[in-house]
């Protein structure tokens, strides 16, 4: 029986739904501290290094980009496509536009004039933002077909963590952490290329979300676990492992990534993606930014977004 990752207990519970791509993987909650965590892991470095998640959007991507991609191309080109139902322009593959800009805008100051490190970093979207403010930008990601988008960036790339010699003031890692076998270890690395008062970020998904803890939409627990989750956190358990890590917990917010749409879409047609069929008259900054408040006063929005810090010597 596979025991828990993070507290060791051998008592879970099963969860409703199953995992999209292999239905044979079961979902386990822990008894103990609660952690989400799939009973069988199956994707390897090999998966990633081959671009197994988004292939086709980055060919996509490098075929209708033929200009130079610049920080303000990616602002103007997001500025217009978020609001374009039809999910067009040329940063639509690689950037996850609105995060990208929500990450952005959250952390600018805390990266002003700061030494940048991305974890799993992607086509390089925040990074392509961060780089008009911080000291200096970089990120690692394996995928070994990016390498041309990076180089278009001039963002230096790395494939692994222990390829970086030096010290860094931020270390972000967005919707990446879920992914790893062994998170603890990767933090206690991240924690090692730390400069004096550095920082790390990190956003993942809710194990809470709303359409599984308060709408129970029984579709969605069939489409959102994944064989490459191979853990879900709640900002309890999210915490618990930061601080096994030997990190400080700064805050754990919670952030609600698709809007009202989405989820009365779900309700109603058991699908998604209905923020792009009633986003246009549905959604609006207001409305979303007030459920998505109401989500997060009782814990469950899609997204913790965490901040963390060395612990101090005599702690």
């Amino acid at each position: 029986m596979r025991k828990c990752y993070l507290c060791g207990c051998g008592e879970h519970k099963k969860r409703e739904g199953s995992v999209r791509d292999d239905p044979s993987i079961g979902i386990l909650e822990c008894s103990g501290c609660g952690l989400v965590f799939l009973d069988t892991h199956k994707t390897s470095r090999k998966f990633y290094e081959q671009g197994a998640m988004h292939d086709r959007a980055l060919t996509n991507f490098i075929e209708n980009s033929k200009d130079p991609i610049t920080s303000a191309n990616f602002i103007t080109t997001t500025e217009r496509s978020s609001s374009d139902s039809s999910g067009g322009g040329h940063f639509e593959a690689y950037a996850q536009d609105r995060d990208s800009l929500r990450r952005f805008g959250f952390f600018k100051e805390m990266i002003r004039n700061k030494d940048v490190l991305d974890f799993g970093s992607g086509y390089g979207g925040f990074l392509s933002l961060a780089k008009q403010v911080a000291k200096s930008v970089c990120g690692i990601e394996i995928e070994q077909a990016v390498q041309e988008v990076y180089d278009r960036l001039g963002i230096r790339l790395y494939r692994d963590i222990c390829e970086v010699s030096e010290k860094v003031d931020v270390i972000s890692c967005f919707h990446c952490l879920e992914h790893l076998d062994d998170p603890r270890t990767t933090l206690r690395q991240f924690a090692k290329k730390l400069g004096k008062n550095g920082k790390i970020i990190i956003e993942v998904p809710n194990a809470n979300d709303a359409l599984l803890s308060i709408y129970k939409s029984e579709a969605f627990s069939h489409f959102t676990y994944w064989s490459a989750h191979l853990y879900l956190f709640s900002a309890s358990t999210l915490a618990l492992l930061a601080r096994q890590a030997g990190l400080k917990v700064e805050f754990i917010k919670y952030i609600q990534r698709y809007p009202l749409s989405n989820h009365l879409y779900w309700l109603s047609h058991a699908r998604p993606a209905g923020d792009k069929v009633w986003g246009e008259f549905l959604d609006n900054a207001l409305l979303n930014s007030v459920y998505g408040d109401c989500l997060a006063s009782i814990g469950v929005s899609d997204t913790l977004l965490g901040l963390f810090s060395l612990q101090d010597d005599d702690s």
